[in-house]
């Protein structure tokens, strides 16, 4: 199968294209031009994603198969109190850059990521799929929920696949052992905000490209949590992750003066999260986690860097 890759560079694309060819798919990455380097070995089409007639030219000539749409632009550090600032760019390329992707590959098997974090608060067990997506939440994440939604609707009646990831871990991301959550956490600058209530679902890059390859294989539509077996709330994973890092234990700060210094939806996102469930990936991808727990994920991944 020929496989196009938009957003090959990111933490799962590096991950998804060796793994990819290892199996023995085609890959060509999509790149925005000038980008042509970073892909050494790897065929390319060349186009801008919010260019609609450059990606249609670029995308005909690959004649992929199957699209997998991993395009994103977050800055290595963002602001949760400019969060819609911050994340405006990656809005634009999840509607307008997925519509490209689709008009230009009609007919082509589609799998694109989204997130298994934006769900609508819950104080009960892990949300599976089910569950709405948190459209009224704080100001500041409200247009990327929107965007989120509109993302899963064109890739819905397009008939693909959505993933959606838990809170990324693995190299390149924030929490690699360069990574800026690691940086802070290790300056004691990531404090416990609250009773630190906010549950996580957290996904290995390599574990989520796993899932994308699964997900090539299977006629299986819609959305998916693609997030291992140990979701954890913030006072239970925040230690854990200083004591593994050598980071000084975090300290606890009321909600009233974390509002202060991170607004809303720096709160919302350390007290309010809901975790996520894995059970429809297990069994319509026949997926499983290479790391079932954060912990055994964490601890494996800092000790080789750290080796």
């Amino acid at each position: 199968m020929k496989v196009l890759v938009a957003g090959a560079t990111g933490v799962i694309g590096r991950q998804l294209v060796p793994l990819l060819e290892a199996v023995g798919h085609d890959v060509v990455a999509l790149v925005r031009p000038g980008g042509e380097d970073r892909h050494a070995g790897t065929q390319v089409a060349v186009a801008d994603a919010l260019d609609g007639p450059a990606v249609r030219r670029a995308v005909q000539q690959a004649a992929p198969d199957a699209v997998v749409d991993l395009l994103t632009a977050i800055p290595r550090t963002i602001d949760p109190r400019h969060l819609a600032r911050d994340m405006a760019p990656t809005n634009r390329l999840r509607t307008r850059g997925l519509a490209n992707l689709i008009a230009a590959a009609p007919g082509a098997r589609l799998v694109v990521e989204s997130l298994a974090y934006a769900y609508r608060p819950t104080r009960g067990r892990p949300v599976d799929e089910d569950q709405p997506l948190w459209t009224d939440g704080p100001r500041q994440f409200r247009p990327v929920a929107a965007a989120l939604v509109e993302h899963e609707r064109l890739a819905r009646e397009a008939g693909g696949a959505v993933l959606r990831f838990g809170h990324l871990y693995g190299p390149g991301t924030s929490y690699a052992a360069d990574g800026s959550f690691i940086d802070r956490l290790r300056a004691g600058k990531v404090p416990i905000v609250g009773a630190g209530a906010s549950v996580f679902s957290f996904t290995h890059t390599h574990d989520a490209a796993t899932a994308v390859v699964a997900a090539l294989d299977k006629p299986v539509t819609g959305a998916l949590n693609i997030v291992d077996d140990d979701p954890a709330p913030a006072h239970e994973w925040m230690p854990e992750l200083a004591r593994i890092v050598g980071a000084p234990t975090p300290k606890r700060v009321p909600t009233v003066l974390a509002r202060l210094a991170v607004g809303g939806w720096g709160v919302a996102f350390m007290t309010a999260l809901a975790g996520a469930d894995n059970h429809r990936a297990r069994m319509h991808l026949d997926w499983r986690p290479g790391y079932p727990s954060w912990r055994d994920g964490f601890a494996a991944e800092l000790r080789t860097a750290a080796g």
